[in-house]
């Protein structure tokens, strides 16, 4: 399934959001350093309820090891408010990695000017410049799941009103 791949993020509870999303999603998480966190902080298990035992988890050193092991390539997308390519016009695959900055600085600017067609937005239509990485990790990880997965818009759920 898809890859999330947070760089150098800071507040504990965004990540926590993010791994229920990715465990929910069968998706793995990939938390690169330095965190702004300790990894067993209480806030990113709380956001990240029963579900962060189960998470697919993985841990990098630094942004540049990570890269050494995957670089940038089509099957990458990173997520910034600084290009004009809309993540719904990207094309995801299944193993594809989606990568998000951290919550101040964003993914390293020389990595996206190296990269620009990777790089996707999530459009901003009032005067806010950017939404919360929980959020902005949901929008375009359902995004790429709506574009992969089969019968996407059919999923039954077991506590359905109309049993």
């Amino acid at each position: 399934m898809f890859n999330i791949v947070l760089v150098e993020p800071q507040i504990p509870p965004n990540t926590g959001t993010i791994g229920r999303i990715c465990v929910n999603l069968g998706a793995t998480l990939h938390l690169v350093k330095p965190l702004g966190f300790d990894i067993d902080d209480k806030a990113v298990k709380r956001a990240g309820l029963d579900y962060w035992k189960d998470l697919d988890l993985v841990l990098w050193e630094s942004f540049e090891e990570f890269l050494e092991a995957h670089p940038i390539s089509t099957n990458t997308h990173m997520a910034t408010t600084k290009t004009d390519n809309l993540y719904f016009n990207a094309k995801f695959k299944k193993d594809d990695f989606i990568l998000f900055g951290s919550e101040t600085k964003g993914l390293n600017e020389k990595v996206l000017l190296a990269n620009p067609e990777q790089c996707i937005t999530i459009p901003m239509g009032g005067s806010g410049r950017s939404l919360n990485l929980g959020v902005s990790v949901g929008v375009v990880i359902y995004d790429a799941l709506r574009q992969n997965y089969d019968g996407f818009e059919k999923i039954t759920i077991e506590n359905s009103l109309e049993k």
